[in-house]
């Protein structure tokens, strides 16, 4: 997949079909979408090309939103690549941009810089400012500016229509395997081993203490969570046990992310971790004591171990 980063300058003589989105996530019902539209570009011989945007649009238009993201933008950049489609286009949103409306956009950027020929949209996609103008409105643009326009359909998955809304809920509420079922591959977090102050050493659970790459990207629910691990130099995959919460038995006061790996003892200190969260185990408690929560932390271990080895 080719990258373009728009600018004013860039002009595209080649034809080609294209979709509109942020596509965070990259789920079920984007590869969906994208799939027909890859289809739709061969049987016309034109190029595929996805269009999104540098950041959050609400980012923009209200200063305060705080977004929570199921991918960063190099992660979605990465799962659009795997999906077959030739281009991807990202557009940097702005104020000005914002303020376009749907035909101003059609016209300015899909006719006049991109060279769309095929439009298609997500069953309830809107774009431009005032967010009013849908489907039959951008069917009568396309006919004055020469751009076909096509819609998709709802795409359900078992039952669910999947959205990056009703993905994010479920994370947010623990349900892992609902989540990653959703988004048809790994929902991951990203940081550096930071410094911590070594209770589960004591304890004989080691924890590498996490500082995400990205603090965009969503957490899941307070927790323990089954996970799986990579670290930064390629080092196969570790199985391990993660915790999200503020460590209550140690009367913690701020929410931490601590992973322990199983049958791992390097140091960890500085290294760069991938972590794949496949589902959670239990909620965060307060024990009466830490020998107390060593012994949940042994069940927990075995429990996840016993998981994985069925999944095998």
């Amino acid at each position: 997949m080719k990258t373009i980063y728009l600018d004013k300058e860039y002009t595209s003589t080649a034809p080609c079909v294209a979709t509109i989105g942020f596509f965070d996530g990259v789920h079920r019902g984007h590869q969906f979408l994208i799939r027909q539209l890859v289809q739709l570009a061969n049987e016309r011989g034109w190029a595929s090309r996805l269009i999104t945007f540098d950041k959050h649009p609400r980012q923009v238009l209200k200063k305060d939103f705080q977004p929570k993201m199921l991918t960063t933008f190099e992660e979605k950049l990465q799962l659009l690549s795997e999906t077959g489609v030739d281009e991807c286009v990202v557009l940097p949103f702005s104020e000005q941009m914002a303020a376009l409306s749907a035909y101003e956009f059609m016209k300015m950027i899909l006719q006049g810089q991109l060279n769309v020929r095929l439009l298609y949209v997500g069953y309830d996609h809107r774009f431009g400012n005032s967010r009013k103008e849908g489907y039959e409105d951008y069917v009568r643009y396309g006919k004055e500016l020469g751009i076909e326009v096509k819609q998709s359909v709802v795409y359900p998955w078992e039952d669910i229509n999947v959205s990056s809304s009703v993905i994010r809920r479920f994370i947010q509420e623990g349900e892992m395997e609902k989540a990653v079922d959703c988004l048809g591959h790994s929902f991951t977090l990203t940081g550096c081993v930071v410094a911590g102050e070594q209770q589960g050493r004591k304890m004989g659970f080691p924890t590498a203490n996490i500082q995400l790459d990205n603090p965009e990207k969503l957490l899941p629910a307070v927790g323990v969570y089954a996970v799986q691990v990579s670290l930064e130099d390629n080092s196969p995959m570790y199985t391990g046990m993660m915790n999200i919460g503020t460590r209550p038995t140690f009367n913690g006061d701020h929410q931490t992310i601590e992973v322990h790996l199983f049958h791992f003892s390097d140091d960890l200190y500085g290294k760069r971790l991938r972590i794949d969260v496949k589902s959670r185990v239990r909620d965060e408690q307060r024990f009466a004591s830490p020998e107390a929560l060593r012994e949940q932390l042994e069940k927990d271990e075995e429990q996840i171990i016993q998981q994985f080895e069925k999944e095998q």
